[in-house]
């Protein structure tokens, strides 16, 4: 048996075993249930400062002091 007769062989079975565990793990951690508050947070990242601009960092640590 040649060499890519081997590694086709490996990809073929193991290898695409793997890449679909591997797959179906990020699916089931993106979907986990304590992450709605982290994928919210971060989708409203735009509107934060819907009303007023945010502040400049210098002057919002003067104003925490």
């Amino acid at each position: 048996m040649d060499i890519y007769s081997l590694l086709r062989q490996f990809a073929d079975s193991w290898m695409l075993l793997f890449l679909f565990m591997f797959f179906m793990g990020i699916v089931v951690w993106a979907f986990r249930p304590g992450s709605t508050k982290v994928y919210k947070d971060t989708a409203n990242i735009p509107f934060r400062h819907e009303d007023k601009p945010a502040p400049e960092m210098g002057k919002a640590e003067e104003a925490r002091s």
